[in-house]
């Protein structure tokens, strides 16, 4: 049914030379917004001296709080062990039940990524609570400022925390590697999910699926479930959302495609997804219009961060933790 993909003909041809083209144009850009925003970042030591954060910046504590004070972050861990949880049990149920082929699909490779994101993100929450109120009494002990607690934040008045606002930026912690990662990761699965679920239900399964397919709950939850944990701990999160970083997302899909080209260039089998298929003469426009959809499906993502900024800034001004 599908041309033979270990043939030199296959490869050497317009299709592909426009497709690989554009993979590297994309993969070129996307390496080079890494390495401008994170690779030439100034040592810690320097940032604090000039007393300035950059656009990448993250500071410990949100990784694991809450944006709201009234909200304690064991809620915040709790969601995120349960979210984890789900998530383990429905990938390996898929493993069990579909063979390890499963890991064939991009569909997989972001779930297992949002389960790995969960995984680091409870890690983190547990350390958080743990060794918070001890970081908070030796920084005391130091004579270094650290942000109240929930308990003391009550008496605080405004004009209190507007003159603060300034040292308590500066002064607070500096997330370690872990914190980065963990970011990084949420942030590439934000928009791997949102282009994971969108493809599926917005082009697949209306358009690429046979007549006989059916739907069950693994299939739904493969492309749901993801979504929905990713949105519940963003609403209940105090983590940035830097733009600059959409570059780890489109790394993330150019190494599934170039994984899908070694493995079709060595073995000839079928492709996980149509539009993959480089014998089509308009595989170059399908790899244009999926590698667009990165934008808005990363925008739609981090402009729900934004409105629950804007809304939660306003609604709650008293209580909301989150720095713009």
């Amino acid at each position: 049914m599908t041309a033979d993909t270990t043939t030199l003909s296959y490869w050497l041809n317009w299709r592909f030379f426009l497709c690989a083209l554009w993979i590297l144009v994309t993969m070129v850009t996307a390496s080079i917004i890494i390495w401008k925003f994170e690779g030439s970042r100034k040592s810690e030591s320097a940032r604090r001296e000039n007393q300035q954060e950059t656009v990448g910046t993250l500071y410990e504590d949100e990784a694991w709080n809450t944006c709201l004070k009234g909200i304690h972050p064991t809620w915040l861990l709790a969601f995120r062990v349960f979210a984890f949880v789900v998530l383990v049990a429905l990938i390996t149920a898929n493993a069990l039940i579909s063979g390890g082929g499963i890991f064939y699909f991009y569909t997989q490779w972001t779930f297992t990524l949002v389960t790995v994101c969960f995984g680091l993100a409870s890690s983190l929450s547990i350390y958080g609570l743990c060794h918070g109120r001890d970081h908070r009494q030796l920084d005391a002990e130091r004579g270094t400022y650290v942000p109240p607690t929930l308990s003391e934040t009550a008496d605080i008045s405004d004009v209190s925390k507007s003159s603060n606002t300034h040292e308590e930026r500066h002064a607070r912690r500096t997330a370690g590697a872990l914190g980065y990662v963990f970011q990084i990761v949420f942030q590439t699965s934000a928009g791997a999910v949102m282009l994971t679920d969108s493809v599926f239900w917005l082009i697949i399964y209306p358009f690429l699926t046979s007549a006989d397919f059916s739907l069950n709950f693994l299939i739904v939850s493969m492309h749901s479930v993801n979504a929905v944990f990713l949105l519940g701990d963003t609403i209940l999160n105090c983590l940035r959302f830097p733009l600059f970083r959409i570059a780890y997302f489109i790394l993330w899909t150019v190494i599934f495609v170039i994984f899908q080209w070694i493995v079709h260039a060595c073995v000839s089998i079928w492709w996980p997804y149509p539009f993959l298929d480089l014998s089509s003469p308009f595989a170059p426009l399908w790899y244009f219009g999926v590698g667009l959809m990165h934008l808005p499906c990363y925008g739609i993502f981090a402009l729900i961060i934004r409105l629950k900024h804007f809304w939660l800034s306003r609604s709650f001004p008293e209580a909301y933790r989150c720095l713009k």
